[in-house]
């Protein structure tokens, strides 16, 4: 989903074929958007406004604020617009209810002109054309943000002259001007305590232009020329993790201020380390840092049950599937949610326009609630065996709905004589630059036939690559160790414990680690061990330790 800016249609129409004739009509772009115009003047909304004395000071600032287009000042003010055709609502705040002085100043800067823009003039108007009637009613301003019309009241403002009408809108006079209420997305942004979230997450602001929603007029000298541009604002790390800057959203956000998101960004960063030879390693650092901070910073309200049991985040509903297989913990959701321990706990509340946000000073979790999760390969995977030698063995995917067994399916792995000692290799995805204890879970042969006598146990032994941090593989052969499992029960066998892989491998293509699984009995051993092997998964389970 996109946002998309409204004023951005505003700007294309005048700028369609130059200002002038933007200000007097733009038909096609009127044909697009039809703005069902009042009727019963022959003045327009500027013409309108600059008649009454009382709204002197909000004239002074619609011809003075310019309008933005793709975060570029233009030429066209807000007073031209509304003395074009377009058709529009303006709410206009009488002298003296706001400080005009200080908004014309700020309007002198570029930033501070963008800034007097959104939260003040794009906050008084609406492309849509609303009367004032007794039942309530819901009008979009141009900033993106809902107001509520109803008896003599617009968001709570009292109206002193409502439905002026004029030959391309409407205007309320109104006692003050409309309350701006902040979206979580500007609260981290702009709030001063809270600029540590919102820095990292504006480093992600792009605009996409859409041109088969544009409206052309045509190509001047091969160039294309569109009646109005439709361009989307958006936030691609938004876009995976929750839509906080969309006004018809409902989110909760917990955050620290900027002191605590330094250092627990500081702390899951050293896990996100991809090595010398992964291209913009320091960029994708820093973007799958902050993704996995957010991602569970972020609850969408229309998901939860019952937000003071607990919420539940992102990842746990875009994995549920597999987080409820028995034997793994479920993750990424936080239970007593403002009791003593609660991430919430203590959390100072903070109203927005799409939610709320929770400001904490510290971060409320840990990395094993959040990013440093277990990590399975299941055995069934078989898109994930990166060398095997058919000589020596075949393998089958198998079914099996059981408590113990991951997935319910399994790796079936077949020796292609009875003293053929095979080796396979999986592919590792996704670990951190940390600690784990690398393991194999083996299911006896009873998972299929509860009445097989050949309780025989496998005999193998296992080697680890992983890259280091120049990108170049090294190779650990769990100490040489012999493996034996136990053929009476779901094993769970430590290939190496505490291993640490030097380099993140999260989302990348290239293949980064392996471990190998090789049968190791020797041709007198055949009768005492089993070369036939359930693999039900390679399992990477993280060391609760601190990265260095």
């Amino acid at each position: 989903m996109k946002t998309i800016n409204i004023k951005h249609y505003l700007v294309a129409a005048a700028l369609c074929c130059g200002v002038a004739t933007a200000l007097t009509a733009c038909a096609e772009w009127d044909d697009h958007y039809d703005g069902g115009a009042s009727t019963g003047s022959d003045l327009t909304l500027w013409q309108q406004l600059q008649g009454r004395q009382e709204l002197s000071e909000f004239c002074k600032l619609l011809e003075q604020t310019k309008v933005f287009r793709m975060h570029k000042k233009t030429v066209v003010s807000y007073a031209d617009l509304l003395n074009g055709g377009q058709s529009f609502t303006v709410v206009a705040p009488v002298n003296g209810s706001f400080n005009c002085d200080s908004l014309l100043k700020l309007a002198e800067t570029n930033q501070g002109d963008s800034v007097v823009e959104k939260s003040f003039v794009l906050n008084h108007i609406s492309r849509s054309t609303t009367s004032l009637r007794s039942d309530e009613q819901t009008m979009l301003l141009l900033n993106s943000k809902y107001v509520t019309l109803g008896g003599d009241a617009i968001q709570g403002v009292t109206v002193k002259e409502a439905n002026v009408h004029a030959r391309n809108g409407v205007i309320h006079v109104a006692a003050k001007p409309l309350p701006y209420q902040i979206n979580l997305y500007e609260a981290l942004c702009d709030l001063p305590e809270m600029t540590g979230v919102g820095s990292v997450l504006r480093q992600y602001e792009q605009d996409y232009f859409d041109a088969d929603a544009s409206v052309s007029s045509g190509i001047v000298e091969g160039v294309p020329v569109y009646v109005d541009s439709v361009v989307y604002e958006y936030n691609r790390m938004l876009e995976r993790i929750g839509l906080i800057d969309a006004e018809d959203s409902l989110y909760w956000v917990v955050a620290p201020n900027t002191e605590g998101w330094q250092k627990a960004w500081n702390e899951a960063s050293k896990y996100f380390v991809y090595d010398s030879s992964v291209l913009k390693n320091d960029s994708i650092q820093q973007y799958w840092t902050t993704h996995a901070l957010m991602s569970d910073a972020i609850f969408n309200l229309r998901d939860q049950r019952s937000t003071e049991d607990s919420l539940v985040s992102v990842p746990y509903l875009s994995w549920r599937r597999q987080l409820y297989v028995p034997g793994k913990p479920i993750s990424h959701v936080f239970h007593k949610t403002f009791a003593e321990g609660g991430i919430l706990n203590g959390a100072e509340k903070i109203s927005c326009s799409n939610g709320v946000l929770y400001k904490v000073d510290e971060w409320p979790f840990t990395p094993e609630q959040t990013y440093l999760q277990p990590i399975w390969t299941e055995g069934e995977r078989v898109d994930l065996i990166t060398e095997y030698n058919d000589k020596l063995c075949s393998y089958n995917v198998r079914r099996e709905v059981g408590d113990s067994i991951s997935e319910d399916s399994y790796l079936q792995i077949v020796p292609s004589t009875s003293t053929a000692n095979w080796t396979i290799t999986f592919r590792l995805n996704n670990n951190l630059a940390a600690d784990y204890d690398v393991c194999a879970v083996l299911l006896p042969k009873t998972v299929s036939n509860a009445n097989d006598t050949d309780l025989r146990p496998c005999k193998f032994r296992a080697t680890i690559k992983y890259a280091d941090a120049t990108g170049k593989m090294q190779e650990f052969n769990c100490n040489k160790t012999t493996f034996v499992s136990d053929p009476e029960k779901v094993d769970t066998i430590v290939l190496a414990e505490n291993f640490h892989f030097p380099v993140c491998n999260y989302d990348q293509s290239a293949i980064k680690a392996t471990v190998t699984l090789t049968c190791y009995i020797s041709a007198k051993e055949t009768s005492r061990y089993d070369r036939e092997m359930y693999l039900d998964c390679i399992y990477l389970r993280p060391r609760i330790s601190k990265v260095e």
